[in-house]
This record gives structure tokens, C-alpha cells and sequence, in this order.
């Protein structure tokens, strides 16, 4: 086994009671990052108690001392022989029941931004049965009119780099089926960790832009050297105003 037990309250304890890199506790915990970030700013896994990993014998506190001190150090797993081969089991998915409401949700999104994904993609990530998809898809679920697409990687259904590996998947069996893709799809193929390294796109000038360019060219081309004639009325307007003032 290359994980710890309960990783995600493992997470919460770590994120709780060290000071490791939100990169160390992920790696250490198979999470993505971002997942790790949710965790310290309180949107992700809300009421989970920490687990403590050294207390629970699967992480030494020498190792979490090492890696506070160096960046880069990879937390190691304690070597459990009775957790051999656990990796190894196969079967669905298990949901919390405090999270199983939130599927048909979830569903509806994975349907509504990634409808390249098959059924049987969708039921591996947040763990339900095709016909429940299948009635989302075509809309005859008792209960559409209430529902709401949301991020199954936002309700902890599950994890960033699950979902894009689906999608990743999906997409090289288009590719291969010689189905083209739009742009907007093949955006959505990017990794949330190619995204983050990414920088920011060009983007064609708006209205507003070219407005506020002939403003500052405006700006540039006024003479502000007689300051005085800020002050100073024309001739007519300064005739006009005494003749006010006689009155």
C-alpha cells in the first residue's frame, strides 16, 4: 500500500498540525494539491477529524521533521506487511451517506461540461449506477428541476487528477474513433496542474480597451504648460459676466 489509512483526515491532521508544503502532504497522501489547499482554507473536507499518522504507526516524526525543514523531501510510508496487496482490491466506489445527495449534482455536471464521458466513467468517479445517469442525461429524474451542476472534486466525491485522467482517456478514444474536437473541449483537456503552470492568455482587445487607449493618447497630446489658462475666461464670457454683475 503507497497510501496512509483515511488520507484525507490524515491530510486534515497534517494540514492542522505541521507546517509541510501542501505539495508533500498531497504526494504523501495521493491528493491533489489544490485538494490540500481546499483543506486549509475550510472548503474542503468541513467536519473531518484529523487522523494522526505517527500515533497510528504509518509515518515516522522524524520523516515530518525532515520535511519541514527541506522543501522537496518526500514523506515515506512506513512499511506495514499486513497492508500488502491492498491496492490490489477492485469494486465500486464507496460514498459517504453524507455525500450521497450531493451525486445527482455532480452527475449533472460531469454530463453538462464532459459529455465525451461514458457512463461507465461517470459511475467509477462519484460512484452510482448508469440508469441514475442515464435518467440525468435525458433529463427525466424525479427531482431535475431542483438540481444543480456542481464539481464532484468540490463535494469530495472525487479527486482533480481521477477526473482528469477520465477525461484525458475519453478524449484518445475520440481521437481514436477520428471524432474531431471543438476548441472549448480541447481547453478542457488541460490538467489542472498544466493550468497552474500556465500563464495568462492573450486576449483580443474590447471597446473598452480601445476607448481607454484613445483617452490616455488624448491625455498625452494636451499642453499643460500655461497653467493659467485653466483660470482664464475667454473675452466673451469675461464681458458677459460683468454685465451680469452691473445688473
Amino acid at each position: 500500500m503507497t497510501k496512509p489509512l483515511m488520507a484525507k483526515a490524515t491530510a486534515v491532521w497534517l494540514v492542522d498540525n505541521t507546517t509541510l508544503s501542501f505539495k508533500q502532504i498531497a504526494d504523501f497522501c495521493g491528493m491533489h494539491e489544490l485538494e490540500v489547499q481546499g483543506i486549509a482554507d475550510g472548503d474542503v473536507a468541513t467536519g473531518v477529524k484529523g487522523f494522526d499518522p505517527v500515533a497510528n504507526n504509518q509515518l515516522d516524526a522524524s520523516e515530518i521533521e525532515k520535511g519541514q525543514k527541506a522543501p522537496l523531501h518526500k514523506l515515506k510510508l512506513k512499511f506495514n506487511a499486513a497492508a500488502q496487496g491492498e491496492d490490489k482490491r477492485r469494486g465500486p466506489r464507496y460514498t459517504p451517506l453524507s455525500k450521497r445527495q450531493d451525486r445527482p449534482n455532480a452527475i449533472l455536471w460531469l454530463v453538462k461540461f464532459h459529455p465525451e464521458l461514458t457512463d461507465g466513467q461517470i459511475a467509477k468517479l462519484v460512484g452510482t449506477t448508469k440508469p441514475t445517469i442515464q435518467t440525468i442525461r435525458e433529463r427525466t429524474h424525479w427531482n431535475i428541476q431542483s438540481m444543480t451542476p456542481i464539481d464532484p472534486v468540490a463535494l469530495g466525491l472525487c479527486r482533480q487528477t481521477e477526473l482528469d485522467t477520465q477525461v484525458q482517456q475519453a478524449a484518445r478514444k475520440r481521437a481514436a474513433d477520428g471524432v474531431v474536437m471543438s476548441d472549448d473541449e480541447r481547453r478542457k483537456l488541460v490538467s489542472t496542474q498544466q493550468s497552474l503552470e500556465m500563464g495568462a492568455e492573450p486576449r483580443s482587445p474590447t471597446d473598452f480597451d480601445v476607448f481607454a487607449k484613445r483617452v490616455e493618447e488624448e491625455k498625452r497630446d494636451v499642453d499643460y504648460s500655461d497653467a493659467e489658462s485653466f483660470f482664464t475666461l475667454p473675452t466673451d464670457e469675461r464681458d458677459a459676466d460683468d454685465e451680469d454683475d452691473r445688473r
